[in-house]
């Protein structure tokens, strides 16, 4: 899969349309008049980018999601330690808590998580 990134207004934007999907144009129109200050012509500006990259379409007025907010998370969080980290988790775990300190919450999740995956191997 490409490579699919969003600026920050990109990604408050795409916020607004996997909050609200599937939406029509008109909505999605006053959502980001609302919440951007956005004219039409911007919203349908920044829509088409979006389409481009495959995240939403727009078929008959209508704006639906083609790829969702969590896959969307997960293509970036790999891309992340693919880029950084020699795509190695292990490395990226290693630098995250060298200066972050991990609670025993989520020391117990990672530790589930763990075990969820070896049942799968």
């Amino acid at each position: 899969m490409h490579e699919i990134r969003l600026g920050n207004i990109e990604g408050i934007f795409a916020n607004i349309i996997w909050d609200n999907a599937p939406l029509s144009t008109r909505e999605m129109v006053m959502l980001a008049e609302d919440a951007l200050g956005w004219k039409r012509t911007t919203t349908y500006t920044v829509l088409k980018k979006l389409c481009d990259r495959g995240i939403f379409a727009l078929n008959d007025r209508m704006v639906t999601v083609l790829i969702s907010k969590p896959e969307f998370y997960a293509i970036q969080s790999e891309q992340f330690v693919k880029d950084n980290f020699q795509s190695s988790l292990p490395a990226f775990l290693a630098a995250f808590t060298s200066r972050q300190k991990v609670s025993t919450k989520d020391l117990e999740e990672i530790k589930k998580l763990v075990d969820s995956l070896e049942e799968t191997v």
